[in-house]
């Protein structure tokens, strides 16, 4: 584990794991969905991960859509690369849908679509709301 794993509730928040990536439940849900792909690695840069790492990203990618696909109906999928406050490698995984999606009775909207995500519109999860929503997305991974 690392610390960007970490600050993203991991192991709490584990979703999916792989060999060298874990898929995490993001608790700030910009859109229902909303995921943190990382690397288990300590490596601070997208090139200083093992060529293994990198291979396994046709896997991991496929998984995650498919689930995605299947939870939430998206009409396209984001792939963040920001890393200006979590220095080890890790995606943001948004989930762009126009309108808004439902989930245990709270409305989750892009407020960004059909523009860049909107992060800071989010619905915060904590808790048992948390745990319900890995427990959701881990159904669809299955």
């Amino acid at each position: 584990m690392n610390a960007t794993m970490e600050k993203f509730g991991y192991p709490a928040t584990l979703v999916a794991e792989f060999e060298h990536w874990v898929v995490l439940a993001r608790p700030a849900q910009p859109s229902l969905g909303a995921l943190v792909l990382a690397a288990k690695s300590d490596a601070t840069a997208f090139s200083d991960l093992p060529g293994e790492a990198h291979g396994e990203l046709k896997q991991v990618t496929t998984a995650i859509e498919q689930a995605l696909h299947r939870a939430v109906d998206y009409a396209k999928l984001n792939y963040l690369m920001l890393m200006m406050v979590d220095p080890h490698v890790h995606f943001h995984v948004v989930p762009r849908y126009e309108g808004a999606r439902e989930w245990q009775g709270r409305e989750f909207v892009d407020a960004g679509w059909p523009k860049v995500p909107d992060l800071g519109q989010a619905v915060a999860l904590e808790g048992e709301d948390l745990a319900a929503l890995v427990a959701w997305l881990k159904g669809h991974f299955a």
